[in-house]
């Protein structure tokens, strides 16, 4: 299928909150990678290595195309070649339906995938949006494009070598803060100052 996967989440803690209902017909033996990798990718927006509002990011023969509005990130997972001006209309579609609840019902969600209220609209305007050939789909595909223009791409291996780094360079910041108490401590200065005092003989005993 061509939209395989949606998932809301919460931008602040990086929390999937709805993903939409499962389909028999569309069973995918991919469908918990690509859930995994947008959960990946939430929680990469969530601590701010992904500040754009909007993006696609590709992988393979698929796509994830998200965007964050009023701190909700709206993330679909699609075929490469489905149109991108399309499953953006499909997320702005979800944003406005979306905003219609109260902030503060969304604020206490804790569990991941339990604001289920919203799995239905999600299943509901996802129908809406698989066959591109629907006149309501030409009519937005035919529409003015300039909402394109700020979308941007990047791979998806890209991103992931970037946190990579992120925490490579993060253990080595740790293992320094474990190892660097006692340059600061009153240990270390007592040791110069015997290791000082040790050479001071030493050079005495030299001379005399």
């Amino acid at each position: 299928m061509p939209l395989k996967l949606t998932i809301v989440g919460r931008v602040s803690d990086g929390l999937p909150l709805a993903q939409g209902p499962r389909y028999v017909n569309e069973e995918d033996d991919s469908v918990p990678a690509y859930k995994e990798q947008g959960e990946f990718l939430l929680k990469e927006i969530s601590r701010g290595a992904l500040p754009y509002s909007k993006m696609t990011i590709f992988l393979d023969h698929h796509c994830f195309n998200y965007m964050v509005e009023h701190g909700i990130c709206f993330m679909a997972v699609c075929d490469s070649m489905y149109p991108r001006k399309l499953v953006f209309h499909y997320l702005q579609d979800l944003q406005k339906e979306f905003k219609k609840f109260d902030v503060r019902v969304t604020e206490r969600i804790m569990r991941p995938y339990s604001f289920m209220k919203f799995d239905g609209i999600i299943g509901n305007i996802r129908s809406k949006y698989v066959d591109t050939r629907t006149q309501a789909n030409l009519s937005k595909l035919n529409s003015d494009g300039s909402q394109e223009e700020d979308i941007l791409s990047e791979s998806f291996s890209q991103i992931v070598k970037r946190r990579r780094r992120f925490d490579m360079l993060r253990r080595m910041s740790e293992a320094h803060l474990h190892a660097s108490p006692i340059w600061c401590s009153k240990r270390l200065e007592e040791t110069a100052h015997i290791r000082q005092h040790l050479f001071s003989c030493s050079l005495l005993q030299k001379n005399l």
